[in-house]
């Protein structure tokens, strides 16, 4: 029996500025942008990578949640503590570069972790944490 990772979900407070990130800046391809109402979804993923996908959703958007806890989700994902998502480069040193010269708000610099991980840290344009590390 396989098991893959197929889609993992990020919320976004701005499709625009997601795709510029996501697509422009790490290079992800997009899969798909569906629009509803005012709401957008849009699943991008590294390229080569059919499988395995990230989908940026707008976050609370269930209609059963109320104004404070739709306020408290937002509140949470500005600070960086609502999710995070760990992903892996053969060149982290030169991502972290292009990322930080392209204005990605750096939270961590490349660093040999004390657990045997080189990595770095960002927060996307909506505040998510997005870890890199380095592939051996």
């Amino acid at each position: 029996m396989n098991i893959s990772i197929h889609h993992a979900f990020l919320p976004h407070t701005g499709a625009e500025a997601a795709l510029g990130f996501y697509r422009d800046t790490l290079g992800f391809e997009v899969r798909n942008d569906i629009g509803y109402e005012d709401l957008r979804w849009i699943t991008v993923g590294p390229v080569g990578q059919p499988g395995t996908s990230i989908v940026l959703h707008p976050p609370a958007a269930d209609p059963g949640i109320t104004d404070d806890e739709r306020r408290t989700i937002l509140e949470l994902i500005a600070k960086g503590a609502y999710t995070a998502i760990t992903l892996a480069s053969d060149d982290l040193d030169g991502l972290f570069d292009r990322l930080q010269a392209a204005g990605a708000d750096v939270v961590q610099e490349p660093i040999d972790q004390p657990y045997g991980v080189r990595d770095c840290a960002f927060h996307d344009p909506a505040g998510n944490l997005i870890r890199i590390n380095q592939l051996s």
